[in-house]
Formats: structure tokens, sequence, C-alpha cells
């Protein structure tokens, strides 16, 4: 789901998702993706007031929403842990499925600014989805930019690989040919979800888009707010790979 994130208004983009998320599954959507701290945007100004801690007052909402609609819902949000009653916080995607929460990863590579504010995950796994049998690739908006992410979501057997984001001008071309080329060198689906609108610092072009396995084109969006959908099918992976067996070519003696 391609939305416009309202700048420190938690409430308000809580709202607008869930609406949204109604629409999509009222449309045959069973995995719903959203942009990159959907809940608050970048509210350095709010942070210590926005962030969460377990079990997380937003990831809640979406968890009754998955509940009560059987779908899953992805995307990431601003989280505190303290640490000696200091908070630490962390962008922290995550994986909601038919009323429970999956897992969680946090963001291994903060962006710029970012690194005033946020503390780096440090671990790298796919998300197991349990009533979808699949395992989830998850990385955040700037990771884009690092093959040896998505590469190690592969290798560790991810089934399909989700990129929430705040991507914004002017790098549109560069937000796609990384899109496009994190599925093909993988040789798996990619759903990325963009932004639209803007920040106090930023602008956002979206075009968020869903990749085949095959590095095939499945639905694009424009610069507006709007849900794109495309049934994904994963079993396809293994055809790709066995027609152009990259995985069973990596010279892993050389690298």
């Amino acid at each position: 789901m391609q939305m416009e994130v309202e700048h420190c208004s938690k409430t308000d983009n809580i709202i607008k998702a869930l609406s949204m998320a109604e629409k999509a599954v009222s449309s045959g959507a069973d995995i719903i993706v959203l942009p990159e701290v959907f809940s608050t945007g970048f509210c350095y100004e709010g942070i210590s007031d926005l962030a969460e801690e377990a079990p997380f007052l937003t990831i809640s909402k979406l968890i009754d929403f998955s509940k009560s609609k059987e779908c899953t819902m992805i995307g990431s949000i601003i989280e505190a842990q303290f640490q000696g009653g200091v908070p630490v916080f962390y962008n922290m995607g995550f994986c909601v499925e038919h009323g429970k929460l999956a897992g969680v990863y946090r963001k291994s590579h903060p962006f710029r600014q970012e690194q005033n504010y946020f503390a780096a995950g440090n671990s790298i796994h796919p998300i197991f989805l349990e009533k979808h049998d699949i395992k989830i690739g998850l990385e955040i908006c700037y990771e884009l930019r690092f093959p040896e992410v998505a590469r190690k979501l592969a290798l560790e057997g991810a089934d399909l690989l989700v990129t929430v984001a705040q991507f914004p001008h002017p790098r549109k071309h560069v937000w796609r040919t990384l899109a496009l080329a994190r599925s093909i060198e993988n040789q798996m689906p990619h759903i990325a979800c963009n932004s639209v609108g803007s920040s106090p610092t930023s602008s956002f072009f979206g075009d968020s888009i869903i990749i085949g396995a095959a590095g095939d084109v499945l639905a694009e969006a424009d610069d507006k707010e709007c849900m794109i959908m495309h049934l994904i099918d994963t079993a396809n992976n293994d055809k790709v790979r066995s027609e152009i067996p990259v995985f069973s070519d990596r010279r892993t003696d050389l690298y």
C-alpha cells in the first residue's frame, strides 16, 4: 500500500493505514505491505514520545486487524528499548500474520541523519510466516543499496523479498533499478513499497513495485496514494533458478 505518511501524526496515520488495508483485503489482498515508519515518519523532534516499547501499541492494532481479516501485514515503526533507563531507538520492521507477531527485523544500515537517532540492528535473518509456509526476507529502504543484505536473506531460504521505504526524490531511477536488481540476482519475487507526499526535509515519488522471480514487473504504482496487487507464486522460484543456476554456480571458494 503506497501511502502518504503524515509527519509525527501517529493516530491519523494508523487510521489511514487500516482504512487502506480494509479496502485492500476487500479487493482480495492477503499480504499487505506498508511504507517505512508508516505511523510517524521520521519524527525526530517527537521520537521520545512516539517510539514504542513491546508489546507495541501500533503493532497490537495491526494484530487485531490481521486476526479479524485473516491477513498478513508488513512494515516498520520506531521502537524504544531502555538500557539503564536510557532509551535506545531502532527502526524496527515487523511481520504480523493472522493475529500474531511472526517476527521483527531492526534496520541494520541507518541512513545519514538516521545514524544520529537510531541504533543499528545486528541480526539479518528471514521471518517465517507459518500460515503461508514461506520465509520473508525483510529489508528497510537504504538497505536496497546493499546487495549483501538480500543475498544473505536468500541464502537463508527467503522465498519473498520485501522492502519498506521512504525513498526520496531525486533518486527515482535508483529505486527502480535496485529493486529490479535485488530480484533478478536472487531469483525471487520482490515487493518494494515506498511513500508518497513529503516530510519537512524530503519528498517521495512512490513507484512501489511488485516484481516476479525472473525480474518481470508484475505491478507498478505512480506517485499517488494507491494500492497495487498481484498474485505471487513463490513456487516459481525453483523453476527460475533451475533455468539459470546462479546459486549453484557461485564460487564460494573466491567470495
